[in-house]
């Protein structure tokens, strides 16, 4: 601690991501990670700008980007946000949407980046407790705070959330902004079971998304918000207040090329659903008791088995998985699905592990 830091920064408690271990034929399921590299179309697309023009600002508004995103997911350019990974949208959405008089809602057990951006934000709030099953009760939500902010699928524990329950929640808190967070949600369908369909009649909804999982762009940071012009208008006024050029010539160019490569996208989406639905099978088999996940992980717990002593096992073993040591969910690890041939050392080391 140093005597130069603001009161401010020795009050933060920073959000700790997952392990980037920088280990050889590391076997590495910790940070959800999609298998699978980018469209070969990106990688033409980042070589192609990867030139002189380098030395020139990106274009501040984004606007090839956003006009790829809009025709994607069927809604104007004027109702897209682009940032530097979902994390950025969200940090602006805190600050822009999200800081009310009353407490922001979230779950008890979900991204720990929310009562991080809290504390920075200075935003007060209230965790509500997932159902014993670990699911979201949206009724929970009609009452008693100001915003809402939801991740679905869930994290980590890859719960889905149905629109209709979102409907609910949308009509329900009318006044409020409710945030739908859908950084893994390529992973539940097809149809994917997006909330963005339902933007063009409830007002109050944001949808972020994110390029880093099922595009396959975790290194290139490209994130995006959905919603009515006024909430978009909104996040515009913190990001140009704060940084006006966001993404990068590079950035822009290799996202617009993942965007419009639906055919790849699909591809390694049920790919990495395919490997999902056999690995749930083979933990069962194992004894393992798996939440129902329409994520590109799962979370597991055995019950004869310490969770944090089988992640250790898995790690003597070159397999990293992810442990939370937090209250409800310390005998849980999720695991995030890797290629069939990671999923197979996993499950290879699991059998030696637990006989």
């Amino acid at each position: 601690m140093s005597k130069y830091w603001s009161p401010l920064v020795r009050s933060l408690t920073p959000y700790v991501p997952g392990e980037q271990p920088q280990l050889a034929k590391l076997v590495k399921l910790n940070t959800n990670e999609n298998p699978y590299g980018p469209s070969p179309k990106v990688l033409a697309a980042l070589a192609q700008a990867a030139n002189d023009d380098l030395r020139l600002y990106p274009d501040p508004e984004a606007r090839l980007l956003k006009q790829a995103i809009a025709g994607a997911h069927g809604v104007a350019a004027k109702q897209v946000f682009v940032g530097n990974g979902s994390d950025e949208v969200l940090a602006h959405a805190f600050l822009a949407l999200l800081k009310q008089p009353e407490p922001l809602l979230f779950p008890d057990i979900t991204y720990s980046f929310y009562p991080v951006y809290c504390r920075l934000y200075g935003i007060d709030s209230r965790s509500v407790p997932l159902t014993d099953d670990f699911q979201i009760a949206v009724e929970d939500y009609f009452s008693g705070g100001g915003a809402i902010i939801l991740a679905n699928p869930n994290a980590p524990t890859g719960c889905l959330l149905g629109l209709d329950q979102i409907e609910r929640l949308l009509e329900a808190r009318a006044d409020a902004v409710v945030l739908i967070d859908e950084a893994y949600i390529d992973f539940g369908g097809p149809p994917i079971p997006t909330a963005v369909p339902l933007i063009e009649r409830h007002p109050n909804l944001l949808v972020v998304q994110t390029l880093s999982k099922s595009r396959s762009l975790a290194g290139l940071r490209v994130g995006f918000a959905l919603g009515q012009a006024p909430l978009i208008e909104a996040l515009e006024r913190v990001k140009n207040s704060f940084n006006s050029y966001p993404l990068g010539r590079l950035a822009i160019a290799g996202a617009v090329a993942a965007i419009e490569d639906q055919a790849y996208f699909e591809q390694t989406c049920a790919a990495v659903i395919d490997s999902r639905e056999h690995l749930v099978r083979a933990l069962a088999a194992l004894g393992f008791a798996v939440l129902p996940s329409q994520a590109n992980f799962i979370f597991a717990r055995h019950p004869r088995h310490d969770a944090a002593t089988l992640a250790a096992a898995l790690r003597a073993r070159g397999i990293v998985v992810r442990h939370f040591a937090a209250p409800r969910i310390e005998q849980f690890l999720r695991i995030s699905i890797g290629s069939d041939a990671q999923c197979a050392a996993l499950l290879a080391a699991l059998q030696e592990i637990i006989v």
